[in-house]
């Protein structure tokens, strides 16, 4: 069966008594329909233990981290923890595009799936609306008499939608007749790579929202001096947009456990986390909260570590990066449609991969890993055998993972190496960077530290950004680094480990509601496009309003 029929025949439990495991009454939470709530409760002073799921650098192959994430949570459950599992939000893009959902699969998925991979209960479309609505009165004041001096040649904010649609990169807008606005050039970017979508997932509660909204770099006037959102009135508007939406959303896994799914940035153009209100209401809910971060740990982790905690105050107690015998296979240069074969040799030379994660997670942020192979049936014992003793050699525990087929037990396993690693290791969470390194310092760090880069090259252009924001005051920031989620290095054909390359800066932007700066790697590029044959053409609903061809 497809992920969409598994979870179609599932009888899913009424969102009351999902609310009743967390302990939450009548009051603390609003239901939207009978299986998706908002949760109304201010996270308690509590903290459970905080275990942050990571993976490889992805591959057409697939490694399954949102799948593995749930069904470690199951599996936590199954052995009498309280858990709970804290995810992103599905973006319309790659939903119809070709990465797919992000609902997990098998039986280790959070339902109602289709819900879920659509349109939820709505939090992208305000964020849209949010996002939008800046644009609007931006222009707005630039036709109705520009007293802030703004040059429309130097507006910054761009419109956003949660669509894949490259031909909407660059426009210009305002043509026409005068009354028609002021013609400029502009473009879109998708939902999730805005910066509304990082405050979203960034503030603490209503009012830090609020006024991050008002911090946002919108434009600079004639004579170059920035201009905030704050200035043109903007954030209450866009707040009120979002009084809802800020309050997380609360499902459940197919084992029952309670899943709250908030916020949905990328990581590879944004910082790939869930909201800090959903994890800190999941860690003051449940004992043991498990969370991911989005693509391979050269990004999501990087960014959740030094963006998210240092924002949020939580640090993980462990992470556990997932890893599929196929994927290691393709970064050592076998064809995919080779990959279901023996290939022990290939597996050696792709394992550096898997390493180089493992090391930074350890050396660079003191974390405790556990290494979780997603296990698929062609998966042979000679090359399952070769993870396993890699693990042993370089001192990071092993498990397999079998939640597709069997759900949360077939997460136990990893469940037991995780809850060990939690008890008797010793954490030493720290930072890559130094907040007080200047911009170009923190960026190298990175690059080296993270990555193993040899080096960093900043164009002209990026030189310019860095001096720009360094006399506005935002040097102390830290660092969004939007790179290609397919290699450590700023090139998406450079698999494996590789080594002495450079990465290439081509430009920044500043964030300053958010909170960070974003360097702008190689060709990345804050609007996807659709592939030639996309998953939406394979999309369909009947009569009786069943969705079939999602996933």
């Amino acid at each position: 069966m497809t992920d969409v029929e598994i979870a179609q025949q599932h009888k899913m439990q009424p969102i009351h008594e999902i609310a009743k495991l967390l302990g939450l009454s009548e009051h603390e939470y609003e239901a939207y329909g009978h299986y998706k709530a908002k949760i109304n409760k201010q996270p308690s002073g509590k903290k459970g233990k905080l275990i942050l799921v990571t993976a490889i650098n992805p591959t057409p192959a697939g490694e399954g981290k949102t799948t593995i994430t749930i069904g470690l949570t199951d599996a936590l459950r199954c052995m009498g923890k309280k858990a709970v599992v804290a995810l992103r939000e599905p973006s319309l893009g790659p939903v119809f595009g070709v990465k797919g959902g992000a609902a997990g699969g098998g039986y280790s998925q959070v339902v109602p799936m289709e819900d879920i991979n659509l349109h939820f209960t709505g939090d992208f479309h305000a964020i849209t609306s949010a996002n939008n609505l800046l644009a609007a009165l931006i222009d707005n004041h630039i036709y109705q008499g520009n007293s802030l001096n703004i040059d429309p040649k130097r507006v910054l904010w761009r419109r956003v939608i949660d669509m894949n649609d490259r031909q909407l990169r660059h426009i210009i807008s305002g043509l026409g007749k005068p009354v028609d606005g002021v013609s400029r050039a502009d473009g879109f970017d998708i939902t999730v790579a805005s910066e509304v979508m990082a405050i979203f997932c960034l503030a603490k509660d209503l009012n830090d929202l609020k006024e991050r909204l008002g911090n946002i770099l919108v434009a600079y006037t004639y004579d170059k001096k920035p201009v905030y959102a704050k200035e043109l009135q903007a954030q209450g508007a866009m707040a009120a947009l979002l009084k809802d939406a800020i309050k997380p959303n609360l499902v459940q896994t197919l084992g029952g456990t309670p899943a709250i799914i908030h916020g949905g940035p990328f990581a590879n153009i944004a910082h790939g986390c869930n909201s800090v209100i959903a994890t800190d209401l999941a860690l003051s809910l449940g004992d043991y909260v498990v969370t991911e971060a989005g693509f391979g740990a050269d990004l999501g982790a990087e960014k959740f570590c030094d963006i998210k905690c240092r924002l949020s105050g939580n640090k993980p107690d462990v992470a556990v990066v997932v890893a599929t015998v196929r994927a290691l296979k393709y970064n050592g240069g076998v064809e995919r449609a080779k990959l279901n074969e023996e290939n022990v040799e290939a597996l050696k030379k792709g394992l550096p991969n898997l390493l180089k994660h493992v090391k930074n997670l350890k050396e660079v942020f003191g974390l405790p890993v556990v290494v979780a192979i997603n296990r698929f049936v062609a998966d042979t014992d000679d090359e399952l055998a070769v993870i396993q003793n890699a693990g042993k050699e370089h001192g990071f525990e092993v498990a397999l993972a079998e939640v597709w087929a069997k759900g949360g037990l077939g997460g136990v396993p990893v469940a037991e190496k995780v809850l060990a690693a939690i008890e008797h290791s010793s954490a030493n969470f720290q930072y890559a960077y130094d907040l007080n390194l200047s911009i170009e310092e923190k960026i190298r760090t990175i690059a080296r530290r993270v990555y193993g880069a040899r080096d960093v090259q900043f164009t002209t252009e990026a030189l310019e950004d860095i001096r720009s924001f360094t006399e506005l005051g935002y040097s102390h920031l830290p660092i969004c680094m939007a790179k290609t989620q397919y290699s450590l290095s700023d090139n998406a054909k450079l698999l494996g480990c590789p080594e002495g390359f450079d990465i290439t800066v081509r430009g920044l932007t500043l964030s300053a509601g958010a909170g960070f700066v974003v360097a702008l790697c190689g060709n990345m590029m804050k609007m996807p496009g659709l592939p030639k044959e996309p998953a939406a053409n394979k999309i369909d609903i009947d009569e009786n309003g069943v969705i079939s061809g999602l996933f």
